[in-house]
């Protein structure tokens, strides 16, 4: 049995019920639980690891409920730079095609290490294309080696251009083997119970990849196992065009028929809903996975995320993928949310602390983890530190918690995942990062130079 205190942190913040800010406050931890929380001088006097956090802000694990790790290869690319959706993927769709095994890996360790540096403790990942041998398993190795808590989502792409389908016939697979390999990973990896590292979920790409006797089986088969569904959901006009013609219905109503709207289902985007689907999805407990950056960065729209609480809906933050966002800074996707919601002439559509709210508890409860996202007595120890005296918080720490936000967003000093320190003075010590990214520069170049 191992323990840990953290003490004099400048202000802990926990998130609970009550939505406490302790000023020198202090954390202690057996193993990987959160004991006790409060004031330093309420803290046993001994512990077999002590951390002094004097000077820093601790806040909960951030979660990120998006993402797709390999497109940290393809970030930047000039032909998809100033594109929306379909077009970008388009552009892109051929280069990834070249993804390998060793690509997914190497990848998901660069986009892991980018997460953790800003502040990221628990993340979905969705991964949809497997050309060249790639598996699953591969990315599920690397968030192993770094020390991440990881929900992968087994994605799937089945309807290929000869179909009516966006994606070219290549990076398609045949939906006996799609499912053949969900039910695999489920057993193989899934771990349902609380603290759990690694949890699976079952994620068809989107609406114009897939077909509608995958959806329907895929949701069949997570429910058999008790796992979750994601998906892509609402995030384009042209989407929502492409299921008006192909099924004669918006994109929520034709998930709505194939059984995909629930409390075991989330969504990632979820830009083009009215109120009625909005409603819906706070009636049924059905999740959002908010990407402001990627939404931004495609000219999507906005995403409805004042209407979409109010109505109880459970929302998260997601960074998306590195090819439409260019960043893994889950903090930062945090402030962009915040200033996202005001653009439209708001000046309070969100505030910091909601926006902390939606990248800690938020998230946790999109990928349905009683057990994370706060810092109070019997949650998993993920933490992270802040120190407050960098630069660009110089003049705002007479409110610290807004500063996290609304500054320039920051790189973490110190974090926790599972009671295992994974970033110390800012720098990762899980894995030597410099040769993984040395090594990812060059998969990148060959992929898109088709080599």
């Amino acid at each position: 049995m191992t323990t840990t205190l953290i003490r004099h942190a400048k202000i802990i913040v926990t998130m609970d019920a009550d939505r406490r800010e302790i000023p020198d406050g202090g954390v202690f931890i057996r193993n990987n639980v959160i004991r006790q929380v409060g004031f330093t001088s309420e803290m046993p006097p001994h512990a077999d690891y002590v951390v002094d956090l004097s000077d820093h802000i601790v806040l909960p694990g951030l979660v990120n409920t998006h993402h797709h790790l390999y497109q940290t290869l393809t970030r930047a690319v000039p032909a998809a730079q100033d594109a929306g959706l379909f077009k970008w993927l388009k552009t892109l769709y051929p280069i990834w095609a070249n993804l390998t095994a060793e690509g997914v890996c190497i990848s998901a360790l660069v986009g892991m290490a980018e997460l953790i540096l800003s502040g990221c403790t628990t993340s979905s990942d969705h991964l949809y294309l497997y050309p060249n041998d790639a598996t699953i398993d591969d990315e599920i190795r690397a968030a192993q080696e770094i020390g991440l808590r990881f929900h992968a989502t087994r994605g799937s792409m089945s309807l290929g251009e000869s179909k009516g389908g966006l994606p070219p016939d290549r990076v398609v697979e045949d939906e006996g083997a799609i499912l053949n390999d969900c039910q695999r990973v489920i057993e193989t990896y899934h771990d349902p119970n609380p603290y759990a590292m690694l949890r699976i979920a079952l994620a068809p790409c989107s609406p114009f990849s897939v077909t509608e006797n995958l959806m329907r089986e895929t949701a069949a088969m997570a429910r058999e196992y008790g796992v979750c569904l994601h998906t892509h959901l609402a995030e384009t006009l042209d989407e929502e065009q492409f299921c008006l013609e192909k099924f004669g219905q918006r994109p929520v109503e034709y998930m709505e028929e194939l059984g995909w709207i629930g409390d075991n289902v989330w969504h990632a985007h979820c830009v083009h809903m009215n109120d009625a689907e909005i409603e819906l999805f706070g009636q049924t407990g059905t999740g959002v996975a908010h990407c402001p950056n990627s939404n931004m960065r495609l000219a999507s729209g906005i995403a409805p995320i004042k209407a979409l609480r109010a109505h109880y809906v459970p929302v998260g933050l997601g960074v998306d993928g590195s090819a439409s966002n260019d960043s893994s800074h889950l903090l930062g996707e945090a402030r962009q949310a915040m200033l996202l919601q005001r653009v439209g002439g708001d000046p309070a559509g969100m505030t910091a602390r909601q926006a902390l709210e939606l990248a800690t508890l938020g998230g946790a409860s999109v990928l349905r983890r009683g057990d994370i996202g706060s810092i109070e007595p019997g949650k998993a120890a993920d933490l992270i530190a802040i120190n407050l005296n960098r630069l660009s918080y110089a003049g705002a720490l007479h409110d610290p918690v807004a500063a996290a936000i609304f500054c320039t967003p920051a790189n973490v000093d110190w974090s926790m995942i599972n009671g295992r320190v994974v970033v110390q003075d800012g720098r990762l010590i899980t894995v030597e990062i410099e040769p993984v990214i040395e090594r990812h520069n060059q998969i990148a170049r060959e992929m898109v130079d088709g080599k």
